[in-house]
């Protein structure tokens, strides 16, 4: 919890206070819609399915308190119907939520993949082992960075939290292509290589976001770039990651449905 620059304009409120409306809003609905998928998926995926809506519940509260701590840090009034001016209340703005939200829902993203590409057992447990523990290792390591103002010791935890960024990365990218690859379908073949490269893309907008006030960039400003950006970030790491995980859950059950594939 670091203290706010002062200074904000109405606009660089506004844009975090949008962006952060925005992540309640897709994660909210996110979560409806994949709870009330869950019928309509075999067991073997309703896990997988219950898991991706867990993450996004998990993230609609997180949001929430972030949405809220905001709003409670800032008065926004207009005098005489000018222009909207922006002052701080005093109260801190807690964006420790984030992290908190992160090392819960990280991990899950990653074992949600897993458990939908069906893989075999040992290989599931193992990979859901290790790709959790490596995500929960960055984010942990993330955090002391995020609430230092000393470059030096922000570009320390960063490339501290980039170890097991790049682990998770490879895994990803390069580990899992043959399992993609033996997917029941095309579709499907090709739906886990989205969700794969997906997660890659997205998790590569953290580091950079992250760095944001260690480029130059400080006050109001880099805040606002570093709220909005994270908030991007997130509903495309889990909202539209979790459409392509109930997509895959969708196919690969009609898949087995039809009799084209033996359940295990």
């Amino acid at each position: 919890m670091a203290p706010l620059p002062d200074g904000f304009s109405y606009a660089e409120w506004n844009a975090t206070y949008n962006a952060l409306s925005f992540g309640i809003a897709a994660m909210g609905s996110a979560t409806i819609f994949f709870w009330l998928q869950l019928p309509n998926v075999t067991k073997s995926y309703r896990t997988a399915l219950t898991i991706t809506g867990i993450v996004t519940l998990i993230a609609t509260y997180h949001y929430i308190r972030i949405f809220n701590s905001w709003s409670e840090a800032f008065t926004v009034a207009s005098k005489d119907g000018g222009d909207y001016a922006v002052q701080l209340t005093g109260a801190p703005f807690n964006d420790g939520y984030r992290y908190v939200d992160w090392l819960l829902t990280v991990p899950l993203l990653l074992i949600e993949l897993i458990l939908v590409m069906k893989l075999p057992q040992a290989e599931t447990v193992s990979l859901s082992w290790k790709l959790g523990l490596a995500s929960a290792l960055m984010v942990a390591l993330g955090y002391p960075g995020e609430i230092q103002e000393d470059l030096a010791v922000r570009w320390f935890w960063w490339c501290l939290s980039m170890i097991p960024f790049c682990y998770v990365v490879f895994t990803l990218a390069v580990g899992l292509a043959e399992a993609t690859s033996k997917q029941p379908s095309p579709a499907a073949a090709s739906l886990a290589s989205a969700a794969r490269y997906l997660t890659v893309l997205s998790w590569c907008t953290y580091p950079f976001v992250y760095m944001v006030k260690s480029v130059g960039l400080a006050g109001p400003a880099a805040t606002m770039y570093e709220q909005v950006g994270y908030s991007l970030a997130d509903v495309l790491a889990k909202a539209v990651f979790g459409v392509l995980i109930w997509a895959i859950a969708a196919e690969k059950s009609a898949v087995e449905e039809s009799g084209k594939l033996l359940p295990n």
